[in-house]
């Protein structure tokens, strides 16, 4: 009997030992599988543009300008509190002193939307409304901005739209400071994520889309806690911005960038129900698919040029261009540089005298074009220089 239970337990071990076993590859195999669909980056720009669920969407290299993928990202569209990312940029440029305190315009109290919930009379420093607008994107502080800076919303929206022409963002007009729904007031993916890459390159506007968490203060001393609704800021490695959106007709919107190894993304979403699924695929898969090539790298030389009648024979060259441009690792091969140099120049008096210039093109089009310049003076051949020249003639 004893040896039949111990049989007995013996299999009993051994089923659940291989059962545990079998359940543990399930999972281990079920969450691989899952979670490489959740996030493995696109494959394709082909990819990008199908899988894409937003009606309209653009990624971008914020410092070229590139546009890596994108659908339908020229047509005209609704953007809600994307918006506030104009109404930020073109309060910063215009204003002299961010930390002034003066008192809210009673325009911006009970503005409808997302709020601030600024009290009338209440005093602010327009950077702590500009938190205000971009962290909990409060329709109240767009308005009290646009009076303070534009001297009435009508001029600020103005200042915006100029901006955006200056820009050239083609598909883009402004009708308020906050995205609201309204005839006439719409974007593009491409311009707006062009109008973003813009506004990164202010350091203030940086700073304040790149915030998690803020205390501001009025002048009365009360304090308000605010969170910034793009998730994305705590969720994607090098993440610094930029603003969140959403309206009945915009549905949801998100502007969203990042920063690895010195390459800026930006990607646009409108009308994009998964916006942070999305714009953290569309990021992950340009830092996979692109790096920042220095191609003024593949300029080559001469070392030196001739130089006619002289102090010295000759005179060294070069160039003091930087030029980096986003590219695949297949792209670096379709790259190439033309050279127009001068066989010879007369002595100069200044360095940096142009003697030539370079092209770098990609496939059939003009990436950039850069001068080459003498990197040394020469002087004319003295008396005694020419009168040897005479002698070693004869």
């Amino acid at each position: 009997m004893k040896n039949k239970n111990k049989k007995l337990k013996t299999n009993f071990i051994s089923i659940f030992s291989a059962l545990s076993l079998l359940a543990l590859a399930f999972i281990m195999l079920a969450s691989f599988c899952f979670g490489a669909f959740r996030v493995a980056p696109l494959l394709t720009y082909a990819d990008c543009a199908s899988a894409s669920q937003a009606k309209a969407m653009c990624l971008i290299e914020a410092g070229s300008g590139r546009i890596l993928t994108e659908k339908n990202s020229n047509a005209r569209l609704p953007m809600a509190s994307t918006t506030k990312i104009m109404t930020a940029i073109t309060a910063i440029e215009n204003c002299d002193n961010l930390d002034e305190v003066f008192e809210v315009s009673p325009k911006a109290i009970g503005v409808s939307g997302t709020s601030l919930y600024l009290r009338e009379g209440e005093k602010h420093s327009l950077r702590d409304l500009l938190y205000g607008l971009m962290l909990v994107s409060g329709n109240d502080a767009s308005v009290a901005i646009g009076e303070r800076v534009g001297g009435s919303t009508e001029h600020f929206v103005d200042l915006m739209n100029f901006t955006a022409h200056r820009l050239g963002a083609k598909n883009t007009h402004f009708e308020n400071t906050h995205g609201l729904d309204e005839e006439g007031h719409y974007t593009s993916a491409s311009d707006l994520a062009h109008i973003a890459a813009y506004a990164l390159k202010n350091p203030t506007f940086r700073e304040i889309a790149s915030t998690q968490n803020k205390k501001i203060t009025s002048a009365e001393g009360k304090n308000r806690y605010l969170c910034n609704k793009n998730k994305l800021l705590r969720t994607f490695d090098g993440a610094i911005g930029v603003k969140t959106g959403f309206t009945d007709d915009a549905g949801r919107c998100l502007v969203a960038a990042a920063e690895r190894k010195g390459m800026t993304l930006v990607a646009v979403v409108l009308n994009c129900r998964p916006m942070f699924e999305e714009c953290t695929s569309l990021l992950e898969w340009g830092f996979e698919n692109y790096s920042l090539c220095n191609l003024t790298n593949l300029v080559k030389l001469p070392q030196t040029i001739k130089v006619e009648s002289g102090s010295t024979d000759s005179v060294k060259i070069g160039h003091n261009e930087n030029f980096v441009y986003p590219l695949t690792k297949n792209e670096l091969e379709r790259v190439r540089v033309s050279i127009n140099l001068a066989q010879s120049i007369a002595p100069i008096k200044n360095e940096g005298t142009k003697v030539g210039e370079f092209e770098i093109m990609f496939d059939n089009n003009l990436l950039f074009s850069g001068k080459i310049v003498t990197m040394e003076k020469v002087k004319a051949r003295s008396y005694l220089q020419r009168m040897q020249d005479i002698f070693d003639q004869w």
